[in-house]
């Protein structure tokens, strides 16, 4: 029980902040939820089940594309875009799968790179449709109504509670992974794979199912940035989108369900406070994520498990 109550603390902390914080930074703790929930995906599969990769970008330009062109082309309504947004991201997940399981290593996080790679390339190679680097702005996405209610995804208050609930799923999904049967033989398949598959495991189809989890959960997190904020551009393709989940997990603490949101908002505000006093920010990013990693190799959430709560997940 301690685990959810914890989680379930941290939920009702960030639904009581959006009462007291300012505009802007109510907008900054929206837009860190929708890329904390790629982070969670991204940590699944680096920090529970071994594989690091460099292409989930693919998956997040999926899920956006996937929503935001659906709309652009198809006047497609929220609920129906954010539905094609995800199954884009899973259908991603599922043919990359195949691709990425034939590697392992160093050559797993090639691989990943590659195809993330190509799929920014087709971006801009179909620029007609997808409008490359120039990007779609999404006018208005409508209103969505759930269960009779409408929600106008342009009010600053839907935004931040449509991320949340993303987040409190995905947290949620997790946390529930994690500690089931499945979820331990990932984490066995991290520490050692080779006995794993000796002890009768299918490692290759729970490698797999990593994959595929992970990818469809950065697709959610494409589709919800796509619908929320109104833009898709090639830049959601591009190697930034992913290295930027690989250091929030790390910061955060890989292997640790909080970790990908601490790291994320940690890192947001620092890119966001550095940019305000100087042009060479990224240079005083760089400098104190290397300090933070040498104080905390195993992530901030990481070392506070080592230290204090051993049960923390």
């Amino acid at each position: 029980m301690r685990p959810l109550l914890l989680h379930g603390g941290l939920i009702l902390v960030l639904f009581a902040l959006q009462f007291v914080l300012p505009d802007y930074h109510h907008a900054n703790v929206a837009r860190i939820m929708i890329y904390a929930v790629l982070a969670v995906g991204y940590n699944l599969l680096l920090g529970y089940t071994g594989l690091m990769s460099l292409g989930h970008a693919m998956f997040f330009a999926a899920g956006a594309y996937g929503a935001g062109l659906s709309v652009y082309w198809l006047g497609y309504g929220p609920l129906p875009a954010f539905a094609a947004g995800v199954f884009s991201g899973l259908i991603m997940s599922l043919i990359a799968g195949v691709f990425l399981l034939r590697s392992t290593g160093v050559a797993f996080l090639i691989v990943t790179l590659m195809l993330a790679q190509a799929c920014f390339l087709t971006t801009l190679y179909f620029n007609n449709f997808t409008m490359g680097e120039q990007g779609i702005v999404l006018a208005t996405t409508g209103d969505a109504d759930i269960l009779g209610f409408s929600l106008q995804l342009a009010d600053p208050a839907v935004k931040y509670n449509v991320a949340l609930v993303a987040l409190a799923v995905s947290l949620s999904g997790c946390l529930w992974l994690v500690q089931s049967p499945m979820g331990r033989v990932l984490v066995a398949i991290r520490e050692n794979e080779q006995r794993t598959r000796m002890l009768g495991y299918n490692t290759f189809a729970y490698r797999y199912f990593a994959i595929v989890i992970s990818g469809t959960i950065a697709g959610l997190s494409g589709a919800l940035y796509a619908l929320l904020f109104s833009y898709v551009g090639s830049s959601f393709a591009s190697l930034q989108y992913s290295t930027f989940p690989l250091l929030w997990t790390l910061l955060g603490g890989a292997g640790t369900i909080i970790g990908p949101l601490v790291g994320t908002g940690l890192m947001f505000y620092l890119v966001d406070i550095a940019s305000g006093y100087t042009t060479s920010y990224l240079l005083v990013v760089g400098v104190t994520l290397l300090a933070l990693t040498l104080w905390f190799p195993r992530g901030i959430m990481g070392a506070v498990r080592a230290r204090f709560p051993a049960w923390l997940p």
